[in-house]
Parts: structure tokens; sequence; C-alpha cells
């Protein structure tokens, strides 16, 4: 420091620090945090260069105008990359936490993260504390080379992507260039600090985004230690925010969402992604991914890809559902089968049998006319070629998906990511945990271990209540039943006497009615149950110590999916393949539990009953997950700031702005996944049934895209980037659900559609050339003499006809065989077992075929990585090379000097002789 310029550079900065307590705090309130501030500021060397750039800024920078959006320490030079918050605590414990945070903010002090914090006085609410957190140079470029993170070192000579043909008819979906891609392509290599040089470090205070900044400092947070307790070592950022020891830890937003920030505050992408993708207004414009990556970080920008590309895809199958659908509203009216059921002369002299004992009446079959006109519309002969297609589509899905997270991991530089960077590191609550220790094989170091015995408990626990929530929800789904079943009776008696139903029994029939209140109501114990099984798998896991943050994740998903399969699937299952299966015949009813007789399908089958089922606890799901979302949060903080504007007078900053917003949470995003992957069930599992489907969850995922971007931007504290190259388990779930779903569709359309049955009568039973389904409703019906009902089971008034007619294939009363199944029945059977089989197979055999076809890795994304590689790896080799010969030409250079200087002592010597 004996440079007279720097001398007074120096003493420039301390004039401008004092004038600048001066005028905003006063001398005589200076707060410890400012003192603190000082100390830190002196205990680092500063270049003359760096000193340059500081104080241009200060001067820049006035402390009235820090307001709202200021991201910086009090100097207005350290950026503030993470923020911890606290409340004075007067119950006892309030000394064990205060020195637990002493403790903690020297430690992290010790590891050279720089810390000011603000007095309680200085809060809008006047009772936080807010402790303000800056990663100096030295901090972030020792844990960038910890974490392995790539930077940049040349930019990328590769050209870009061809556009593809007629791209540009896609100009109005396309976002400006500039937000699309906010930052050249660039050759990357792992940081170290030894080849600072190689990189391209333009400015240090920018060199690394802010998302890559609060990522190394919630690194640091979350193993640094605060004390001894009971003989363990306590450490960990999430154990101080458990205990309530701090309130909340997060990093800071760029600034306001809705304006730009202003000098000296970098450019506010959060205000950037508001603009270009949370609004509305945009729901069919392009996503910015590369943006968003930038500022959530990699894992939440994977799952936005994931949701975009399972968008784009769906709208494929939306078309093809949507082109069924039309094809059976336009053959409705010309439907044989429907016809005939309305026809006075056909379906108006068909009586059938009742549907429930005693109080239930026999019926006319053209009651059913409109339910029968509804039916067709998704059972008809598009319902077969739809399925066949679902079953191409999922496998086209997840083959480009590969492709697409392909390529995403190049352009992001994920290809040479390696799980155990993060996801794969302990756990600090398992390392807390641990008491014995052993030798790591692969890296030969000592590290924590639990014995399996000793979590053995935990797991059967975890068993024994994922296997008691799924059984009660199919306890709660068979009381769902016996309610259907209670109730039906009391809806036909009830509709049947109120002369007021006379004009709706035409469409609201007793079933109809019956199935949807039981569908409403299948749906609310759905919610509720999921509700309280969300909070019991997330303490179960947690009981269960898992190893590594992968492993957590990996337990808490198979949990979270097994119920939710069942909760959400199992009423839909059981109307698809267990509805009117097992219901016997009049005089012989099978039924539940020897009280309640088992529920019949329609005459035109139960297809329409799944519909309905399908489209209540779909539509229902995304309708209350999208309310809940957009809602939920926003009423939350509006709360939040009431309750906090107390001191108007104060100024509102960046982190008490931030700090009044909603957590995002560690498991945001894995719920995020969840909603999707449930949704894809629905689409796939049962989309033979309902061809709207993929239409439902085009539009739902259309508005989810707008929703979770314009919550993540404005209604949450901003999460802390992480690093993810795939969408990890959920992909094996998916192509569970995609092989399972070829077996469910058929099934489908062979034993809930009436098509295969249809066909049967077609090829082998119809005797009218002309018109070969004519009569197919009598031929499907079967005949039961009315004498043969037992006392407790027929109706109680008397009639005048003797026969009844029923929906299976079986003898009449007059046959030797009189009600059991006949020759059609088995015919029939066959026909359903051999559409099975060889759906399965066509559908197997192409999803094989293309998933052979498909690279996982496109040709072109795997020359790029080649050259990419190849090119990093010489200008490696060219650094090094240029490195080696500066050192070895300094080398050179000073052994010449001291030859010479040799040669000099010896003719001295010489001389004096």
């Amino acid at each position: 420091m004996g440079d007279p310029d720097v001398l007074e550079m120096v003493q420039e900065e301390e004039r401008l620090s004092n004038l600048e307590a001066e005028y905003v705090f006063g001398m005589n309130e200076q707060s410890l945090s400012s003192r603190e501030t000082s100390f830190l500021i002196s205990e680092e060397p500063v270049s003359a260069k760096r000193f340059n750039l500081f104080l241009r800024r200060r001067l820049m920078f006035k402390k009235d105008e820090q307001s709202k959006d200021s991201i910086f320490f009090r100097d207005g030079i350290r950026q503030i990359d993470f923020v911890l918050s606290y409340v004075d605590d007067i119950k006892k414990e309030a000394e064990l936490k205060a020195e637990r945070r002493k403790e903690f903010e020297q430690n992290l002090r010790k590891t050279g993260l720089e810390l000011e914090i603000e007095d309680k006085r200085n809060s809008e609410d006047g009772r936080t504390y807010f402790v303000k957190i800056h990663a100096p140079w030295e901090v972030l470029v020792t844990y960038a080379e910890v974490l392995g993170i790539k930077m940049p070192i040349k930019e990328s000579d590769i050209p870009p992507a061809e556009n593809i043909p007629f791209s540009y008819m896609l100009g109005p979906l396309k976002l400006p260039k500039n937000v699309r891609h906010p930052r050249p392509e660039y050759f990357t290599a792992q940081f170290t600090r030894h080849r600072q040089e190689l990189f391209l470090i333009e400015d240090e205070s920018s060199f690394f985004p802010s998302s890559m900044r609060n990522r190394i400092v919630y690194y640091i947070l979350s193993r640094c230690p605060f004390g001894i307790e009971d003989g363990k070592k306590k450490f960990g950022i999430e154990r101080l925010l458990t205990s309530n020891t701090y309130s909340s830890a997060y990093p800071l937003h760029d600034g306001q969402y809705w304006k730009p920030s202003a000098p000296p505050n970098p450019v506010n992408e959060r205000y950037i992604l508001f603009q270009n993708w949370a609004r509305f207004s945009y729901f069919y414009k392009e996503q910015p991914l590369d943006l968003v990556r930038n500022y959530f970080g990699e894992k939440i920008a994977m799952y936005f890809v994931f949701l975009g590309f399972y968008t784009e895809m769906l709208s494929f199958a939306a078309i093809v559902g949507l082109a069924c659908f039309i094809y059976g509203l336009l053959s409705m009216h010309s439907n044989s089968n429907s016809s005939e059921i309305c026809d006075p002369t056909i379906g108006g002299q068909i009586i059938m049998c009742p549907l429930c004992d005693q109080v239930c009446d026999y019926w006319r079959l053209n009651t059913t006319c409109l339910a029968s006109k509804i039916s067709h519309l998704f059972d008809n002969e598009s319902t077969v070629f739809f399925a066949i297609f679902m079953g191409i589509w999922v496998t086209l899905f997840l083959e480009f998906w590969k492709q697409r997270q392909a390529r995403m991991e190049y352009e992001w530089d994920l290809v040479d990511f390696e799980e155990e960077q993060q996801q794969l590191q302990l756990r600090p609550e398992f390392e807390a945990m641990c008491k014995h220790r052993k030798m790591n094989a692969v890296t030969k170091e000592m590290e924590p271990y639990m014995p399996l015995w000793s979590r053995l408990p935990w797991y059967f626990l975890s068993g024994a209540t994922v296997t008691f929530w799924m059984a009660l929800v199919i306890a709660c789904m068979v009381a769902v039943i016996v309610y259907r079943l209670s109730v039906f009776a009391t809806f036909a008696s009830f509709m049947e006497s109120e002369a007021s139903f006379k004009h709706v029994k035409s469409f609201l029939t007793p079933q109809i009615t019956t199935s949807l209140s039981g569908s409403c109501l299948n749906f609310i114990v759905i919610l509720i149950l999921n509700f309280i099984y969300e909070k019991i798998s997330v303490w179960i896991t947690k009981m269960e110590i898992p190893r590594t943050y992968q492993e957590y994740e990996s337990s808490l998903t198979l949990k979270m999916f097994l119920f939710q399969f069942v909760n959400f699937y199992s009423s839909c299952f059981y109307v698809a393949f267990f509805k009117g299966k097992f219901v016997g015949y009049p005089g012989k009813y099978t039924y539940l539990f020897h009280a309640w007789r088992s529920e019949e399908c329609d005459p035109g089958g139960c297809l329409i009953e799944l519909t309905a089922q399908l489209t209540i606890i779909m539509t229902g799901k995304q309708i209350f997950g999208n309310i809940k979302e957009a809602i939920y949060p926003m009423v939350l903080n509006w709360w939040r700031r009431r309750k906090a504007r107390t001191n108007s007078e104060k100024l509102y900053s960046r982190w008490e702005q931030d700090h009044d917003l909603e957590t995002f949470g560690s498991l945001g995003l894995f719920y995020e996944y969840l909603e999707t992957v449930t949704q894809f069930g629905f689409v796939t599992l049962f989309v033979a049934s309902f061809p709207l489907a993929p239409l439902l969850a085009l539009l739902n995922n259309i508005i989810e895209i707008r929703v979770d971007a314009w919550k993540l931007t404005t209604q949450y504290r901003r999460p802390v980037a992480a690093k993810a190259h795939s969408i990890g388990v959920w992909q094996d779930i998916l192509y569970g659900m995609a092989v399972l779903s070829v077996a469910t569709n058929a099934f489908i359309v062979a034993f809930t559609s009436d098509i295969i049955p249809r066909l049967v009568y077609y090829y082998a039973y119809s005797t009218d050339d002309t018109e070969p389904m004519r009569g197919y409703v009598n031929d499907s019906l079967s005949t039961f003499l009315i004498a043969d009902f037992p006392n407790h089971t027929a109706p109680s008034e008397k009639r005048d006809f003797v026969t009844c007619r029923y929906r299976d294939y079986r003898y009449p009363p007059d046959h030797d065989q009189k009600y059991f199944q006949n020759m059609q029945y088995w015919h029939v059977l066959a026909a359903k077992m051999t559409f099975i089989i060889v759906m399965e197979h066509v559908v197997f055999l192409v999803k094989f075929l293309l998933a052979w076809m498909i690279p996982d890795v496109p040709k072109v994304v795997l020359d790029r990585i080649k050259r990419e590689k190849l090119m990093t790896v010489k200008i490696l080799h060219d650094f090094e090379l240029h490195k080696l010969k500066e050192n070895l030409k300094i080398s050179s250079t000073e052994l010449a000097k001291q030859v010479l200087i040799q040669e000099n002592k010896a003719q001295l010597a010489n001389s004096a002789v």
C-alpha cells in the first residue's frame, strides 16, 4: 500500500463511507452490522485495479435510492447471495438459539463468507433480523472447483442447428432471439483455481451467475457446523430452520417482477421472465428455457422442458382423439343400436328386469335412449383405432423425450454431469444421526455409515404404513360402492314416484344419477386421503434416514406414487374391469357382504360410466390443482404482507419483500412431477374410454405452464438452484405406465366396450344381409321367467307380462340348460381374449421396433458432443503448452543470468589472483 494513488483512493473510500453512515443511519445510531461491515472490508487486501471498479460503482450508488430493488450490501458493491432471517425468541430456548446463531455465523465467516446483519429496528415489522451473505471471489472459485462447475473457455464455433422446413410459419410462436438465447454458446471446462487465465473472466462480479452463486452458498450453509449437543456434532442450515433458530433461508430475486432494475443492479432476469414467460397472454409462445435455466437452475428448467414437450406431443393425440369424437358425433343418429333402443316398436316393447330387489320396478328399454346415444360418442368403431394409436403414441413420446433430454444435456453442459456432485451427497441429517464410520470402497475415505439393522424397524413401519393407506383407499372405494348400491333403489323409487322428474328421466336415469353422485363423492374422498397421506409419507421418509438426497427422493416418490396410483385409479379400475362382470342373473344375483346386490351396467355397457368417472376425477383434479396453485400462495402472501406492514415509514427492502413470499420448498418440484405423471396415467391408462382426455390434458397443461411460471416468478421466494440431467425416477414410472396402458386399453375395448360383441354378431350371428346389425339389441338380451323370481327379490306389484329381459348370453327358460351361458357367450369371450392377445402383440411389436429405430441420442447431438470434447482437449492442451513454454522461457533466462554471474565471479577471482 505504498503507492500514493492507491493510498488516496483508500482515504477517499473511508470519507465516502463516513458520509454515507452520517446521511443514512446517523453517527449516533450506527449499528453493529455496519461495524461488522467495516471490519470485513478492511479484512481483505484489494488490488489497485479492483479499487478503481470499487470506487466507480460506489460513486454511482446513493444510499437513499437503495430502496426496494437493491441486492447489495450497504457499501453498494458486494452482492447479496443469500439471506437468513430470525426473530428474537422470548422462550427458555432463546439463549440456546442465540448461541447456535453466533457459532454458525462465526463458522460461516471462517469459510470466507462475508455477513452483514440488519437490525430488527430497520425491518418492516420491527421484529425480524436479517443476515445478508456475500460470497467473495476466493470462496466462489474454491467451491466452483469442489462442485465441478463447468465455465466458458471459448466461444463455440459449432454452427446452430438448421431450421426445420416451414419454420417461418412458426414465427408467431417464437420469442425474441435475445430472450431465447440470452448468452452465446461456449466451449466449457471444469473450473480450477490454478487455471483462471484459461477461462473467459471479464468481470469477477458477473462471471458466476446469481443462480450459481446461491447454489455455492447453500452448499456451504448445508454443511456449516453450529456446535456440539448431546455429544453429537450439529451442522446444516436445514437443522437450524427445523429448530426455528432461523425462520427462513433464501436467495434473493433480481428485483421487482413488474419493472426492470435500475443501475447499479444487474439485469433483472425476473422481469424478463415475467414479461416473456409468466403472462397468460403468452400461452401460445415457446418457453425461454435457457433463461429459466440461468435463473432457477437446471433442475427446475428440466421440469419445464418436460412439461412443454409433453404438451407439444399431447397436441397430436388431442387432434386424433377429437377426430374420433367427431366421428362418433356424426354417426350417432345413424347408429342402428341406439335406433333400435329408441324405437317404440322395438325398445319400447322390451321389458327389462328390475335393477334392484323389491323396490325397483320393471322398466322399458327405450328409457335409456339418450344414454345409448351418448354412449355411442365414445363406444364406436374408432375406439379400437384410438386405443392402438395411443399405444404407439406413448412409445413415440418416450423415445422422442429421450432425444430431447439428450439435446438439453448437451446444450446445458450436463453430458458429464455426475449425480454424486449433488444428489449423491450425504444428507446432513444422515451424517448427524450416524454413530459408525466405514471406508468407502471407491474413495478409500472414512465416511458415516448406518447399519441396516438400525434402520430395519423404520422400513417395516414405512411398508406397513403404505400398505395400510392403500388398504384404506380400497376400503373407501368399497364404501362408495356400498353407497351407490344403497341409494340406487332410493333414486329409482323416488324418481318413479315424483311427477316433477318426468321431463328429466329421459337423460337423468337412476343409473346415471347414482354414478355421477358416487363419482363426486369418490373425488372428495380422494382429495381428503391425498392431503393426509402427503404429510404422513414425508414424515415416514425422514424417519427412514435416507443416506443421500437421491435416496430420499426415490423413497418418497415410491410411497407417493403407489398411493396416488391406488387412490386416483382404483375407482376407474373398478368400473372398467369389475362392475357388471360378476352380477349373476335374475333369481341368482351375487351380493356384496350378503346384503347389497352387485351393480349392473347399462344395457349399452359400462363404458359411459367409466367415461363419466374419468372425466369427473381428471377434470376435478386439474381444476382443483390449478386453483390451489394460483390462489393459495397469493392469499398467504397477501396476509403475510398485511401483517408485516406495520412501520410504513421504514424501508421495505428487497430481502423483506422476498421474505414475505411463499416458500417453494425442496419438495415443490416433486409435487409438480407427481401431478403431471398422474395426469399422464389418466391420458394413457383409460384413454380408450374417453378420446377427449388428451384434449382436456392439453388445455390444462397450457394453463399449467403459465400458472407454474407465474407463481415461481411472482409468488414464491427464489428456489436454490440445483442441477439435474434428467427427470430422474419419473422416467421409469412413465415407462411402466406406458407398458401397463397397452394392457388396460386392450381390456377396456374387450370387456368394457360393446365393440367385440357387436363384431361377433356382425360376422357370426347376423341374418340380415342389407342391415347386418339389425336385431343386435334383441340378440344381446336374454329372457327370464318372472315366476322364477325368489319372493325376496321380486317386485311387490304384479304385472301382466310373464318374462323380462336382462343383459347376458344365457339359454331361455324353456331350454334344457336354462339360464346357463349359451354358445354365443363363449364365442364372444373367445373373441375378446383373441382381441387382447392380438392387440397387445401388435402394439408391443410396434413399440419395440420404434424403440430400436429411434436412437436415444440424435446423431447431430453426438457429433456436437464429440466436436466439443475435441475442442476442449485442444484448448486445454494449447493452454498448458503455452504455460510450459512461459515457465521454460523464464527458467532459461534465469539460468543464463546465473551462468553469467558465475563467469563474472570466476573472472574476478582470476584477476585477483
